[in-house]
């Protein structure tokens, strides 16, 4: 499975790092889990709703 960073993933859904890591924070986005101090995150995910 590919993953993306929270950057990359930010620049992709067009949001702030801060909000990627919030809706990883509160499971919004399925598949992130947080390793160490990152949220890799599965390139195919979906941006949430309302985001």
């Amino acid at each position: 499975m590919e993953c993306l960073t929270v950057l990359e993933t930010a620049r992709k859904w067009d949001l702030s790092p801060r909000m990627v890591q919030h809706h990883c924070t509160v499971g919004h986005i399925p598949g992130a889990q947080k390793f160490g101090k990152s949220w890799p995150i599965p390139a195919d995910a979906e941006k949430p709703r309302g985001a």
